[in-house]
């Protein structure tokens, strides 16, 4: 029988604080922007993984605009219901904001097959109908990330932010590549991860990072925890 490694005894309250103490060591010399920072490494807290510290791509300000626009009580708007019940609520009522998702909701549904496209497509076409200020989380759809850059470069839309992380291996690295070079071009402010990995927890985790920023809840004590 192998011999067991003793564990080390922390109490549940400083479980987070000295997960992201352990994440710091890891990453060794590499520098993270200051702002950007608090984003990268609840990514890794949440995926375990550091592969993020390289593949999470920021446009200018893109840190800042969405910490802005969630202290103006700007919603966040995701592709799945999975994202949605990951982001803190207790922190959105802080900012006095809002998450939502109209993946479930009929009118969506009816609409997607009405015009023959799929409900990630007429999910994101309501949001911006209904809410062209808001941040756009997308963790699972590539055709959602695709939609938001065809109504920033040919309806003028304009989000507060685009979180672009969808996961999988059909069209989502191009999705991925075509809305930052969109974004980027209109200056709509994106944090995308480029390349395969992803998905409805990393969407939650990095607005999870800015609610916490924008509220001033980054230290776990600030939470509630004692």
């Amino acid at each position: 029988m192998a011999e067991l490694t003793e564990l080390e005894q922390v109490l549940p309250q400083e479980i987070e604080k000295r997960s992201f103490e352990i994440i710091t060591q890891e990453l060794g010399d590499r520098v993270l922007d200051e702002k950007q920072a608090p984003v990268i490494k609840r990514v890794i807290h949440t995926t375990a993984d550091f592969d993020y510290a390289e593949n999470l791509h920021f446009t200018p300000g893109a840190v800042a605009a969405g910490v802005a626009a969630l202290q103006a009580a700007a919603p966040i708007v995701t592709d799945t219901n999975m994202a949605l019940s990951g982001i803190t609520k207790p922190g959105l009522a802080r900012l006095g904001g809002t998450a939502l998702c109209y993946m479930a909701d009929p009118e969506v549904a009816a609409l997607a097959k009405a015009n023959g496209t799929t409900r990630a497509v007429a999910s994101m076409q309501r949001a911006a109908a209904e809410h062209p200020g808001a941040i756009l989380a997308v963790g699972n759809a590539p055709t959602a990330l695709l939609t938001i850059a065809d109504l920033v470069e040919t309806a003028g839309l304009r989000p507060a932010l685009v979180i672009g992380v969808p996961v999988g291996f059909v069209n989502v690295v191009e999705s991925k590549e075509r809305l930052f070079e969109v974004c980027t071009a209109h200056g709509v402010p994106a944090i995308v991860a480029m390349g395969r990995k992803g998905g409805s927890n990393v969407a939650a985790a990095i607005c999870n990072a800015l609610v916490y920023s924008a509220a001033g809840m980054l230290d776990p004590t600030d939470r509630g925890w004692k």
